[in-house]
């Protein structure tokens, strides 16, 4: 079945921009702000020294699903992501459950980075700080996507290169102490998963290059090698950071930290380098923002063609080519909840709906045929179960404030069908 589009056609299809070191750029700039500066206290505080083992289990669930995602991308290059495939593989429920779990989460992630940047910028008025970032990238997006992705690749280069004199740093002061990775001494199982669950948080900025399918130069070409190479290059950062923080504050340390990088610099003896971190994490959130506003802005206009959402936001600009009203409610929700949200409770919440929006893309890959391009068929389910373990070893309130939101979800789902239903039965022109 064809997506439908809008009344003007080929006036309503973006238009195929970004090569691959774009695509590669822009879910670097997705990924290495999120994990670094976020989530890395989170996670040791549910594991303590547990922490890289939950980093490699989070690592192979990401590598499952970013496997999985790159050939359905290839084969279904259109805005939407996971919405897309799961409709077009699975039917039309699990599409739209897909493209709900990931809108909502992903709005939450939207928030928590915005907050991000007003904690480490100004952290008397965070929340101001916060909505006027959202509100100076929204306007960013709207003007179109290759402004967007030359504004991510400053901010990946400003970041790596913040994270690479922070590993120097650690390991070259007489602080650091390799006895401080005792992998695993205090880790229990639960633990362990918890933290996987969180860190998957940090990976799953990959999803921005699938759900930019429709604005990629050789789709079937560049989705899949963007998406493998962002990953391992996010991972590899990841472990070099996480070992360098470990050595220096210890596992328990790095658990109570607010700011764990800056706190590791202080604690190597590199004092002057904290402002610097202190930039550095505000640029990469703002990256993260970036690339999250865009990613959820195509995913509501996929759902938006399909009349899942209001149709009004399938709109495309005519000049510069993006769903521009898609993004401005996406900023202006975001904005409301950077007015007022908690940062790690929006972790714990978008991490149970990407890691549903997975199950559900892991699925998709799982029915492909050897000529689309399947991948081996352990790839999808260990993906699939992985995600779905992670989902549920995620702090209970997590677990239940997600569970609802998608059940709203469902709810609205079912309500819009027996209307529907009820309304092809009747005739337009009868009534009820």
């Amino acid at each position: 079945m064809s997506e439908p589009s809008g009344p003007s056609g080929v006036a309503d299809e973006l238009r195929r921009r970004l090569g691959l070191f774009d695509a590669l750029v822009i879910g670097l700039g997705s990924m290495i702000g999120a994990g670094i500066f976020v989530a890395l206290a989170p996670a040791a505080h549910a594991a303590g020294s547990g922490l890289l083992i939950g980093l490699a289990v989070a690592a192979v669930v990401a590598y499952c699903n970013a496997i999985s995602s790159a050939r359905l991308a290839a084969l279904y290059p259109a805005s939407g992501g996971t919405y897309v495939y799961g409709r077009k593989r699975l039917g039309d429920f699990w599409g739209y459950l897909a493209g709900w779990a990931f809108v909502v989460g992903k709005t939450a992630s939207c928030a928590a980075m915005a907050l991000t940047i007003g904690f480490y910028v100004w952290p008397a008025h965070a929340h101001a700080v916060a909505v006027g970032a959202v509100v100076a990238l929204t306007a960013v997006n709207y003007a179109g996507i290759q402004k967007s992705a030359w504004l991510t690749r400053a901010i990946v280069a400003v970041v790596l290169a913040v994270l690479a004199a922070v590993a120097v740093a650690a390991f070259s002061s007489g602080t650091a102490d390799a006895a401080r990775l005792d992998i695993g001494a205090d880790a229990s199982l639960g633990g362990v998963l918890q933290a996987a669950g969180l860190l998957f948080f940090a990976f799953a900025g990959y999803a921005r290059i699938a759900t930019l399918g429709e604005e990629v130069r050789d789709p079937a070409r560049t989705i899949p090698r963007a998406i493998p190479l962002a990953l391992g290059i996010t991972l590899a950062v990841y472990v070099v950071v996480a070992v360098a923080v470990i050595t220096v504050l210890g596992p328990q340390r790095l658990a109570q930290a607010t700011a764990p990088l800056s706190e590791a610099v202080a604690a190597a003896g590199v004092s002057w380098l904290e402002p610097v971190v202190r930039v550095g994490a505000a640029v990469a959130a703002l990256g993260a923002l970036l690339a999250l506003i865009l990613g959820v802005s195509r995913t509501t206009l996929a759902m938006a063609r399909d009349r899942h959402l209001p149709h009004a936001l399938a709109a495309v600009h005519p000049r510069f080519k993006v769903p521009h009203r898609a993004e401005l409610v996406v900023g202006a929700v975001v904005a409301a909840l950077a007015a007022t949200a908690d940062v790690r409770g929006a972790i714990g919440f978008s991490s149970f709906g990407v890691l549903v929006y997975y199950a559900i893309a892991n699925a998709s890959a799982f029915t492909l045929r050897p000529g689309e391009g399947r991948p081996h068929r352990g790839v999808p389910v260990v993906g699939a179960i992985g995600c779905v373990v992670l989902a549920f070893a995620l702090p209970v309130s997590s677990v239940i404030s997600g569970a609802a939101v998608l059940g709203v979800g469902v709810a609205a789902y079912r309500i819009r069908r027996i209307v529907t239903r009820r309304e092809q039965q009747t005739g337009p022109g009868d009534s009820p």
